[in-house]
């Protein structure tokens, strides 16, 4: 059964060569820097003791400030950050839509990055061939595939990189907010099929700003504050809980 499991995670990022200004901008941004007395490098804790556990069917938003720690628990799902203490465990085929355009090689063409990436992915060389007629098609790159990504523009990288990415069907997929893609056309298309996506997917990681995107595709919330939680559980109290916060906080302004 797929699932996802985090015990008593804890997230640190050391600082080097911090100076004052430096010091304070970073604890307004991510919370608690710790500071060594052996002379080590302090480091900023940007998850601290963090614990859940969601099952087949969980559909987890997560929402809090910028730099409440939501995109690092993301990567750590993803095996990007190892946890500096605790543990964390995900069973099933993952899927990222944190970053478009990873492993691309500039001096290939566009055919050949499709093989490169889903390579990469995860995928294998079986499974990229049968779906590499549909990532072309769902681009929209015309004679432009055949040529190297040095030609394209950016707009042309995001959607090939956004249609390679989604044409995984995972067990576990994490998302860092819903994604816009190239232009008003081509970005409809790509919220449809990141919809699809997270229907498909048995269990969904979301971090988001929007309050009726969490509402409408998540079954639980996290709300997080400086890497710590501040409520799991039911989607309308944590909402309730985290705009309670923000109203508070611009009356304080």
């Amino acid at each position: 059964m797929d699932r996802v499991i985090v015990d008593s995670l804890r997230i640190e990022y050391p600082v080097i060569d911090m100076n004052r200004s430096f010091r304070q901008e970073v604890m307004n941004s991510f919370g608690q820097i710790l500071t060594r007395s052996d002379g080590a490098k302090p480091s900023v804790r940007a998850i601290q003791n963090l614990s859940f556990k969601l099952e087949d069917g969980d559909r987890l938003g997560l929402v809090g400030p910028n730099g409440a720690g939501k995109s690092t628990l993301l990567r750590t799902l993803a095996g990007v950050y190892l946890p500096s203490q605790g543990h964390v465990e995900v069973v099933g085929k993952i899927s990222t839509l944190l970053t478009t355009g990873v492993g691309m090689d500039y001096d290939d063409t566009g055919y050949d990055n499709i093989m490169t990436c889903g390579l990469l992915l995860g995928l294998s060389k079986e499974e990229v061939e049968a779906k590499r007629d549909e990532i072309i098609e769902f681009c929209d790159l015309g004679d432009y595939i055949n040529m190297p990504m040095r030609t394209y523009s950016t707009g042309m990288m995001v959607r090939l990189s956004f249609a390679i990415a989604t044409a995984i069907e995972p067990d576990v997929l994490l998302i860092d907010e819903v994604i816009g893609a190239g232009d008003a056309r081509f970005s409809r298309r790509a919220a449809n099929r990141v919809e699809k996506l997270m229907t498909k997917a048995s269990v969904l990681v979301l971090a988001s700003h929007g309050s009726e995107t969490i509402r409408t595709f998540c079954n639980k919330a996290l709300f997080l504050m400086g890497g710590r939680e501040v409520f799991f559980g039911e989607v309308d109290e944590a909402l309730e809980i985290y705009n309670k916060w923000i109203k508070q906080g611009q009356q304080a302004v």
